[in-house]
């Protein structure tokens, strides 16, 4: 495997995590989504609306877009399923962008705008890493909060390997994408 299907395939696991991640959210029951609770954002609604406004400001930079403002622009969502859809909207996003890419695109730099600090250049493969870094520990956190809900958190480290795809098949065949196997 090359870091072209690499990254394709990690657009993949995104939207499938995320979709997992949102059917349990789903489930809540009234005034879970929004209550506080402890971690780096006050509430489950307040932390997958930070996923989705840095992967709209994320993909912004990687198409050069209008910059922070495309994280500035950002209206929270305060009912799952309209944010659900939003989250699915910007995953496939993400996938058609890792599927377009050439090898000679990771290190092509795009410019970032980090407000005070200026317009800071960035290779694209390195803001990749740093996306799915930043999803998969945002959802590690909104996982840890459904552990005090009424609703079980689901498997989210069933994607890459041989022995995965009976325990997905299904999900991976909904969602329509080639998950490599």
């Amino acid at each position: 495997m090359n870091l072209l299907d690499h990254f394709s395939r990690m657009a993949r696991n995104n939207l499938w995590s995320n979709d997992r991640l949102y059917r349990a959210v789903l489930q809540l029951e009234p005034g879970e989504f929004e209550a506080e609770r402890t971690s780096f954002f006050p509430s489950i609604m307040a932390t997958l609306n930070h996923i989705l406004a840095v992967d709209h400001l994320y993909l912004d930079f990687l198409e050069g877009g209008v910059g922070a403002a495309a994280h500035d622009d950002f209206v929270p969502f305060d009912e799952p399923q309209a944010l659900f859809d939003a989250q699915g909207a910007s995953d496939r996003r993400l996938i058609a962008f890792c599927d377009h890419l050439s090898a000679a695109d990771l290190d092509r730099h795009v410019i970032t705008d980090r407000r005070e600090d200026g317009k800071i250049p960035e290779r694209i493969g390195d803001l990749l890493a740093h996306l799915f870094i930043h999803d998969i520990h945002h959802r590690g956190q909104v996982h840890a909060m459904l552990s005090g809900t009424s609703v079980k958190p689901p498997q989210l480290d069933e994607f890459f390997l041989d022995y995965d795809p009976k325990l997905r098949r299904a999900e991976v065949e909904r969602l329509a994408i080639d998950d490599g196997n």
